[in-house]
């Protein structure tokens, strides 16, 4: 028996609660599994998990061979990893998962740049908007904006703050007037991203107190970009990310609302397999894009000096 595989597959089956997700992480077949645990069981002459057709969860055997057993394999790992570091040469294909308008707008030169530096490695970028679990669908990296969430099968790493702002063109403003409260939102045009619902809720924080406002919703879409394309055109108020709109506030194409009530802020995480031996082709991409990126970026930037001026003039500016 191969003590160190089946003690690999237990420990897989405690942090992911079953066999199945198990198996998915380890990519092989859920009867590997099984057989590997059963004969750990086998070999140490005790139950170490409690099967049912609902679940399935560690004895108190289990959990104490568990604890154990979790710390000499994460030192295990570190060691392989720490070998293949000073060994490996990026190469074979990176798949990366990222959202659609963060995508087109802030990865394309970065991807060439990594390309560039690794020629043995080919790339392939899947941009859309949908949720992706990276072990199910095979992605080797996903780039989520989002709010950050513990996972015992993926690693969370936070590359920036997402910010977000209430924003609408001049032309509608004009129409409309200045909000002054975001009670008004109840009843001006509004632009969501999202699918219908009955209600629809923004959520603000003013003085530290949380808000959330339902909106007066006339447009929805999963996509950013019809969303700003609305709101340069007049057609309503949009709650959009800074990444996508930093330029139009800076050109005075669009113009920030409300101040003094801020979006919830979300976050630019790059997600991948806990697991795993982090590929020195992961690894490098994600150094790379922390790096461009940065904790404040740049499109954050160019924002705040738009807000300053949005602030302290009210005058139209042709859209």
């Amino acid at each position: 028996m191969d003590m160190l595989e089946s003690i690999r597959s237990f420990s897989r089956v405690v942090e992911a609660g079953g066999f199945a997700a198990a198996a998915r992480e380890m990519g092989v077949s859920r009867s590997v599994v099984n057989k590997h645990v059963f004969k750990l069981e086998d070999a140490l002459g005790t139950q170490l998990l409690r099967r049912s057709t609902r679940k399935v969860s560690p004895t108190e055997t289990g959990i104490a061979f568990y604890e154990r057993c979790a710390g000499i394999l994460q030192e295990l790992d570190a060691a392989v990893s720490a070998v293949g570091e000073l060994q490996e040469t990026p190469s074979g294909t990176l798949r990366i998962n990222a959202p659609m308008s963060f995508g087109t707008l802030h990865m394309a030169d970065l991807v060439a740049d990594y390309m560039a530096l690794h020629q043995e490695v080919r790339v392939e970028l899947s941009l859309n908007d949908r949720f992706v679990d990276p072990i199910e669908e095979g992605f080797d990296l996903s780039i989520r904006i989002s709010e950050p969430r513990t996972s015992t099968s993926l690693v969370c790493r936070e590359i920036a703050p997402v910010r977000r702002v209430l924003c609408a063109s001049p032309a509608f403003l004009e129409k409309h007037g200045e909000l002054t409260h975001p009670d008004q939102l109840k009843l001006l045009r509004c632009l969501h991203y999202g699918y219908q619902e009955r209600g629809v809720l923004w959520r603000l924080k003013h003085a530290n107190q949380d808000m959330a406002v339902d909106v007066n919703c006339a447009l929805w879409s999963n996509n950013g970009d019809v969303l700003m394309a609305a709101a340069r055109r007049g057609q309503g108020i949009a709650l959009l990310p800074t990444f996508m709109v930093g330029a139009d506030l800076d050109s005075g194409h669009l113009r920030t609302l409300l101040c003094d009530f801020e979006p919830t802020t979300l976050t630019l995480c790059a997600l991948y397999p806990r697991h795993r031996h982090l590929s020195s082709k992961v690894r490098g991409f994600v150094a790379l894009f922390a790096q461009r990126i940065g904790q404040l970026p740049h499109w954050d930037l160019i924002d705040q000096a738009a807000i300053g001026r949005s602030v302290r003039s009210t005058a139209a500016v042709p859209s």
